[in-house]
């Protein structure tokens, strides 16, 4: 028999109900982490394209990535690598079905959180 309140009822889990983990969030950003990278290698390619085609295209270009907003681009470019990188070990970790339970799965989260600003600090300095 057909159910007469399906239209009526919430989907699950219901947006307004719903508390986003800390989890799920370090999932999404790193999505969004490895497809800021391609954009950042694609500046990069086009600096090298740039440097190839001449001297007069070459200043247009490293004008630009040398620029305060290409050097932010930058920036946040190494900060992306880095939490990629880390969050792609914690995957590892977790394909080995080690360090799943929820108390410690949020600590590899602020792992990945904070050691990505540490290493990018310390890439920032040194290099």
């Amino acid at each position: 028999m057909a159910d007469v309140n399906r239209g009526n009822r919430p989907l699950s889990p219901h947006l307004q109900i719903y508390r986003p983990q800390l989890t799920s969030m370090t999932s999404i950003l790193t999505r969004i982490t490895g497809n800021a990278m391609l954009i950042s290698a694609l500046l990069i390619v086009w600096w090298f394209l740039a440097a190839a085609s001449g001297e007069g295209y070459f200043a247009i270009v490293d004008g630009f990535l040398t620029s305060w907003f290409g050097d932010l681009i930058m920036f946040l470019s190494v900060l992306g690598l880095w939490y990629h990188t880390l969050a792609g070990i914690r995957h590892l970790i977790w394909d080995n079905a080690v360090m799943m339970d929820i108390a410690t799965a949020e600590k590899l989260g602020w792992a990945c959180l904070g050691g990505s600003v540490l290493l990018t600090l310390i890439t920032v300095v040194l290099v």
